[in-house]
């Protein structure tokens, strides 16, 4: 038998489960409207999302969905058929009227994607992260496919599955889904992550300057906000570029789990359309000084060994409200100062 739990652990957990229903009224109540207004649903969405209304809020916060509710069936009918257009005119010939540099980095990425989660090791959600990809690389010529933007597809694809099941997304086998439901997650994936990418295109463009121009201004801002770690990794040659260059091209993807990314996206989305540049930009500074002490007590292969693989298997949503909050006090002090960046 679990031991009793005392009066004040009781009186936390009522008040915490008072806490998660009112804001869960207020997000039905938001949602539910005839013309969801996006400032309040902004608000709201900072400090994370209800998962069950997650997929409709991602929606309406990036623009995909229109706010009002008399529109959404025949713009999703519109989009899901606009993007089956695409498949099929991006297939219609055979394998080697595709464009094969493009193909071949698509099937060497996709089965690398989060190893170990049996949705992604699925063939049937392979050929859909398959498809999503090679058509936004051909519909995007400047950039084409770039590694790290298969990463970036599974928050959406997970959240929008999650709709039509009562089970764990990342344990499902996709093949069970009908054909038209597939097709319908496959679509929302895909125009969602254009949207996405649309505000961080000059990440994935030739050189990627996006993300040279963010891992600079990174460094500049450690050396402000913890003088101390900037001088030591300093000392050891550790250059930013060795390890945040991977924090920016997949949004701190490989460091923290799927689940852990999609609260972050609650509030990156909920930031606005520059968010997934600017303010991740101060998550990952924040991210970096919270293992200072450690970091500052290792050599060059030590930091670089560390910081390739981070503890945070065990991170849950505490942690990333921590990080997302150091972040928010961050840009509140240094956003505004912001012309002492160079290239900005």
């Amino acid at each position: 038998m679990p031991p009793p739990i005392d009066q004040e652990t009781s009186e936390k957990l009522m008040r915490e489960r008072s806490i998660r229903s009112n804001r869960r009224h207020k997000f039905v109540d938001c949602l539910s409207g005839q013309d969801v207004n996006i400032a309040a649903l902004r608000k709201l969405a900072w400090a994370g999302i209800p998962s069950d209304l997650r997929p409709m809020a991602w929606q309406l916060l990036l623009g995909y969905l229109p706010l009002p509710k008399p529109l959404r069936a025949s713009t999703l009918a519109r989009k899901r058929g606009e993007y089956q257009s695409l498949v099929e005119l991006a297939f219609a010939r055979d394998r080697e009227g595709q464009d094969q540099q493009i193909w071949h980095q698509i099937e060497i990425d996709v089965p690398r994607t989060r190893p170990g989660v049996p949705l992604w090791m699925q063939e049937s959600t392979q050929r859909s992260l398959e498809r999503i990809l090679y058509v936004w690389a051909i519909r995007h010529p400047a950039s084409g496919y770039v590694q790290g933007i298969n990463d970036l597809v599974t928050p959406f694809f997970q959240i929008f599955l999650s709709a039509y099941i009562d089970s764990d997304p990342e344990e499902f086998d996709t093949s069970r889904l009908p054909p038209h439901v597939l097709n319908a997650i496959e679509a929302d994936s895909f125009w969602c992550l254009s949207r996405l990418l649309d505000g961080i295109q000059d990440n994935y463009i030739q050189a990627q300057p996006g993300i040279q121009r963010s891992v600079r201004r990174m460094a500049e801002l450690v050396a402000r906000i913890d003088a101390p770690l900037a001088a030591h990794l300093e000392a050891q040659n550790v250059e930013f570029m060795q390890f945040a260059f991977r924090w920016m091209n997949c949004l701190l993807m490989r460091e923290i789990s799927v689940k852990n990314t999609i609260r972050m996206w609650d509030t990156y989305l909920s930031e606005g359309p520059d968010a997934f540049s600017q303010f991740h930009l101060y998550v990952c500074s924040a991210f970096l000084v919270k293992w200072s002490e450690k970091l500052r007590n290792m050599d060059f292969q030590g930091i670089i060994m560390f910081l390739q693989s981070l503890p945070t298997q065990d991170w849950g949503d505490h942690e990333i409200e921590m990080l997302l909050s150091e972040a928010f006090v961050l840009n509140s002090i240094w956003h505004n100062a912001q012309s002492h960046f160079n290239g900005t």
